[in-house]
């Protein structure tokens, strides 16, 4: 017994890693766009350095990005011709509510989405919708002081009800938020979440997650009332948590970190606080604050599915272990040995695939889906301007296989998977476009130069057969 015949194949992207174009139309400036690239990338995305415009000093590749507002017809077409029966997208909030707090929407902003969503059912391709992808509206960081304000809640909800009254007939799978988790380890592109110095920062984030995890639950009240035909998913950066060693102590942190990492779903999908969250949020003192509703409105409105990135598992081991240390991504990690590491030192595991896929099942007895999986690497175009990347195609492959073992033989129910990103883009993490992930190549380089054009690479037509054949062909 294979994958389901509607399993949904397909690619995944971000606006603010695509699109580009973010002072046309009259959209306004969103967190996203002010992370600039280069070493104080890291010090803007914690929160630590406060950047609400740009300067002469940096470059912000999420200006041009790969251009994809001007490119979408040729991009959804690329993503006809790969068979892809799914896109995971999201909107830029700013095109919609370019400050944030208007009382009425930027209607070219809704016409350019429209006419992506036009494309898509050109194409037969059913649009996945991420509402908040690392979205925040400087306006409303200015403001309000982004996600650690209740007022925002109000904003996202008059977002999602005129993206859910507008996109009625064209859209019916949301996320509400992108890897709300991240929340915790990069809380300005997260969240919009700026610390002041001597202020308790986990109580911060903690504060803010309650107001997501509020806006999405009542997201979800929404969406059901406006169209019963609406799912919608929540989504986290997952990765199962190893143990360094057998020790109980390593064992003990990487339950910990695990916790860490589903408390999120644990609200979403279950629709309270779990013990653990209770416990050690109040001995801390960062209980956060919550309106008398609240509990019931999160118990009310969970998620009709889970849907989640993997990239790789983690290794944790106890503090003052002297564990090397994983590049990684913005999760610490020591070294696992056993794994072979991705150019930008990330583990390579897909077993750890089919070991989350169960851990999440196992957890939540709710439909899964996997909606960002790839590898990011250098792509060389040889002297006829081909790109071999047989090095992703291998990534994928295994991954694949793992989750379709997951499925056949575990029993794991999943609605699809989305390759990230079927189309070159701009890293979230890092802000570099060598970092390539797609089965396009867009001519675009390090330092802005290029001509946009878009080539097919040889993971294209392999990916192309994945789909075709339901994953029967892995080649």
């Amino acid at each position: 017994m294979g994958l389901q015949e509607n399993f949904l194949w397909g690619g995944a992207s971000a606006a603010n890693q695509c699109e580009g174009g973010i002072f046309e139309d009259g959209r306004g400036l969103a967190n996203v766009d002010v992370c600039p690239a280069g070493k104080d990338r890291g010090d803007v995305i914690s929160g630590r350095r406060k950047m609400l415009s740009m300067d002469q000093e940096h470059t912000y590749p999420a200006a041009v990005a790969v251009d994809f507002y001007h490119h979408f017809r040729e991009d959804i077409r690329l993503l006809g011709e790969l068979g892809c029966r799914v896109y995971r997208m999201s909107i830029a909030w700013t095109r919609i509510f370019p400050q944030g707090d208007e009382e009425e929407p930027n209607e070219a902003g809704l016409e350019f989405y429209k006419e992506v969503f036009r494309e898509c059912q050109k194409r037969n391709i059913r649009p996945l919708v991420t509402i908040s992808h690392f979205d925040c509206p400087i306006g409303l960081i200015e403001k309000y002081g982004g996600w650690r304000n209740r007022k925002m809640i109000g904003f996202y909800l008059k977002l999602c009800k005129t993206l859910f009254t507008r996109y009625k007939e064209y859209v019916s799978d949301w996320l509400n938020f992108n890897e709300i988790n991240m929340i915790l380890h990069a809380p300005f592109m997260g969240a919009g979440i700026c610390f002041e110095p001597g202020e308790d920062e986990e109580a911060v984030k903690y504060q803010a997650a309650h107001h997501e995890l509020v806006a999405g639950a009542l997201a979800v009240k929404m969406a059901h009332e406006i169209n019963p035909k609406n799912r919608v998913g929540c989504m986290f950066a997952a990765g199962s948590a190893y143990p360094r060693t057998c020790s109980p102590e390593d064992v003990w942190e990487a339950l910990l970190t695990d916790q860490e990492n589903y408390f999120f779903v644990d609200v979403q999908a279950r629709g309270y606080y779990p013990a653990y969250a209770v416990k050690r949020l109040k001995k801390r003192g960062i209980w956060p604050k919550m309106d008398p509703e609240d509990e019931a409105v999160l118990k009310s409105y969970t998620v009709d599915f889970i849907s989640f990135s993997y990239y790789n598992s983690r290794c944790i081991a106890a503090p003052g272990s002297g564990s090397e240390e994983a590049e990684g991504n913005l999760f610490k990690s020591a070294k696992n040995p056993y794994l072979t590491f991705s150019e930008w030192g990330w583990p390579i595991d897909p077993l750890g695939l089919r070991i989350t896929l169960n851990q999440v099942y196992d957890r939540y007895q709710k439909p899964l889906f996997i909606v960002e999986n790839g590898l990011g690497a250098v792509d060389t175009p040889d002297e006829n301007g081909e790109i071999h990347d047989s090095y992703r195609i291998e990534y994928l492959r295994e991954h694949i296989r793992a989750m379709k073992a997951a499925v056949e033989e575990d029993g794991v129910e999943l609605i699809g998977y989305t390759s990230w990103a079927p189309i070159d883009l701009i890293s979230a993490g890092s802000g570099e476009m060598k970092k390539r992930y797609g089965f396009v190549y867009v001519d675009k380089q390090e330092d802005g130069s290029g001509t946009l054009a878009r080539t097919k690479k040889q993971s294209f037509s392999w990916y192309q057969k994945v789909i075709e054949s339901n994953g029967e062909d892995l080649g």
